[in-house]
């Protein structure tokens, strides 16, 4: 009875240890996926699964683990703004010490702002916030800085009294963008 109980224990020891040796081995798979989708979203299931020594199945199924568990939310084109007349500009908010209420953190749930800024034809590529000097990021394609300095109005507007201070700053040139090499390299020399 003693040996059938620590053979028991022994097997479950193994098979805890397998399962985190898989589990480690599953998380190095996944990342080396996300490297090859974050170089090229478009690329084929087939050419990602032989840059990695993958099969083409293994890789399909990583991809939909992937997006199943929002690791992926979704697949993006990197553009040239100036290709397209606009300019890219990053606008910092620095909050006040006064308490958010329920209506503020509701519109920023439903996303409110982003539909008035569409509207002016401003895009908003990201919105976060974090953690330093400043609280909220917002970095966007407008026209010009006039159509910037709309935004941080309208962002006022929305949020009274809760702004302490905020900055628009405006890109000359992307070096890398969203893991891309920025492919004009002779305009780098023009902006430097």
């Amino acid at each position: 009875m003693f040996l059938k109980k620590e053979l028991l224990q022994n097997f479950r020891v193994e098979v805890s240890l397998l399962a985190l040796i898989s589990n480690e081995q599953l998380q190095e798979d996944e990342m080396k996926i996300l490297s090859e989708l974050q170089n090229n979203s478009k690329e084929s299931i087939d050419i990602i699964a032989k840059r990695i020594g993958f099969s083409r199945q293994k890789v399909w199924r990583i991809i939909k683990q992937l997006e199943a568990k929002k690791m992926i939310w979704g697949y993006t084109a990197v553009i040239d703004e100036q290709k397209i007349g606009q300019k890219y500009f990053i606008y910092m908010a620095k909050r006040t010490s006064k308490k958010v209420n329920e209506d503020i953190i509701d519109e920023i749930v439903s996303r409110k702002f982003e539909k008035i800024v569409n509207e002016l034809g401003i895009m908003i590529e990201s919105s976060y916030f974090i953690h330093g000097e400043y609280d909220w990021v917002i970095t966007f394609y407008a026209n010009d800085i006039k159509m910037a300095k709309k935004l941080a109005e309208k962002f006022s507007e929305i949020h009274p009294g809760y702004i302490e201070k905020a900055t628009i700053m405006q890109s000359l040139m992307f070096i890398k963008k969203q893991f891309m090499l920025n492919p004009e390299k002779t305009k780098i020399k023009d902006v430097l």
